[in-house]
């Protein structure tokens, strides 16, 4: 019996190292893979839903990368109130979302742009549950020198496909 145990011991190594062959072997394409979707970055695409791009564009108005989604602010350049223009600039923002995949249950960051700070409480009453049960993280300002365009309220966000 001692002499099973000693033979095991010396062969042991050997045998250990023949096992791992096909576990080794397996492995290297995985590994190569791995490396190879590290290295392709994902590629930045720009759309403009509804709408053809203008010649010379001032800026992009949804943006991704990967599954990152980038909505450029959105304002309401018409009449009307607070109420009115959270509205119109949270359907802008949910309709860009859905053209590339998304929804307002995915934002991860919005940003909140308020001509007056006054307005606060009202922008939230049409704001409250727009982005589902768990929202994304938010900051809100009041712009000092006001939003382009006359609008009350300007809105981007940050979000997952």
């Amino acid at each position: 019996m001692t002499e099973n145990r000693r033979n095991f011991i010396r062969k042991a190594p050997v045998v250990a190292a023949a096992a791992a062959i096909p576990v080794i072997a397996g492995a290297a394409p995985a590994a190569a893979d791995d490396r190879e979707s590290r290295d392709r970055k994902p590629k930045k695409e720009v759309h403009y839903p509804g709408s053809e791009p203008p010649e010379d564009p001032l800026f992009s108005p949804v943006v991704t990368y990967g599954s990152l989604v980038f909505l450029s602010g959105i304002g309401a350049h018409f009449d009307g109130d607070i109420r009115a223009h959270t509205e119109h600039v949270l359907s802008e923002l949910e309709r860009n979302l859905e053209a590339v995949g998304s929804s307002m249950a995915n934002v991860l960051k919005v940003n909140v742009y308020l001509n007056d700070l006054a307005d606060y409480d009202a922008m939230n009453e049409v704001y409250q549950g727009r982005f589902g049960p768990e929202p994304g993280v938010r900051t809100t300002i009041a712009a000092a020198a006001g939003i382009p365009g006359d609008s009350l309220v300007e809105i981007d966000c940050i979000a997952v496909i």
